[in-house]
């Protein structure tokens, strides 16, 4: 475990956590990546925000029915999104998906798995040659 000292002196391991790797979240499962990634716009109760920029609500939201809408988003990014392809693994992006999809009011069972992702990173890949 890395222990990072604060200013204030105290030991934070959550922040080492976040900020284990230089190009990656370290974060592990999808309440942990939706917490260190994605509540900071769409909030921690998925309402989503306005202001600056417009991060949609993912309460009760038709578009994560299907993982292959949140999926490309979250990989390839949309409108003031950023693309995390670089930065979340294939296992974290369906778990972040699968997270979205059964939590803030969403009861979408059709959970996306790793391989899932592989394919539509590949897809991506292979539209771009």
């Amino acid at each position: 475990m890395v222990i990072i000292a604060t200013p204030s002196g105290i030991d934070t391991p959550a922040t080492a956590q976040t900020f284990g790797s230089p190009t990656h979240f370290t974060e592990q499962g999808g309440a942990a990546v939706y917490g260190s990634v994605c509540a900071a716009c769409h909030m921690p109760d998925g309402r989503g925000a306005e202001g600056a920029g417009r991060y949609p609500s993912l309460t009760h939201n038709i578009r994560l029915q299907e993982p292959g809408y949140p999926i490309a988003t979250i990989m390839w990014g949309q409108g003031a999104m950023p693309p995390f392809a670089r930065t979340l693994s294939d296992q974290q992006i369906a778990d972040v998906v699968a997270y979205v999809q059964t939590h803030f009011g969403n009861a979408y069972p059709q959970a996306p798995t790793p391989a899932d992702v592989k394919t539509a990173r590949l897809f991506k890949t292979d539209q771009t040659r």
